[in-house]
């Protein structure tokens, strides 16, 4: 019964299940669109992680000073974790549309190899050629990468 007056937990649950609510009036604003899913769903307008750990670091500075080191744990924690939202689960997000985009190929691609058996084989040979060969400058480095992790594995390891 304890974890119902912590202030810093009580405060951050309710940032998040605010933030995930006030989404859908936000979106219905913007878009005219009501979407009840928005509630447990990730990503959109606003981050209920950034809401959550900057709720979570402004009770523990309440409570526990301004000055204290489980304050600092909680600013730095909602720094990283806020980054994060910003940095790397943006670039997944920006990720997913190009896989969306290579299973949309992939599926031009089915479609064009159904008809490979109709090419004459002088064609065939020449994409295969240009599909598995490599420029001369990536034979270069490969060369040299296989020379320094054999030397590497040489001299520190065995």
């Amino acid at each position: 019964m304890e974890m119902l007056f912590n202030f810093p937990l009580v405060a951050s649950l309710i940032s998040i299940f605010f933030a995930q609510f006030i989404k859908v009036p936000i979106q219905y604003i913007a878009l005219k669109k009501l979407d009840w899913s928005l509630i447990t769903s990730t990503g959109g307008m606003p981050s209920s992680h950034s809401a959550a750990v900057t709720a979570l670091a402004t009770g523990v500075g309440l409570k526990s000073g301004m000055s204290s080191p489980v304050f600092a744990v909680a600013v730095i924690f909602a720094v990283i974790t806020m980054f994060d939202a910003s940095g790397v689960r943006r670039q997944a997000g920006e990720q997913a549309a190009v896989l969306n985009k290579l299973v949309a190929d992939f599926n031009t691609f089915v479609a064009e190899a159904k008809k490979w058996q109709n090419k004459e084989e002088a064609q065939k040979q020449r994409k295969l050629k240009e599909l598995l060969g490599h420029k001369p400058i990536e034979v270069f480095f490969g060369g040299l990468t296989g020379i320094f992790v054999a030397l590497f594995l040489h001299f520190y390891i065995f």
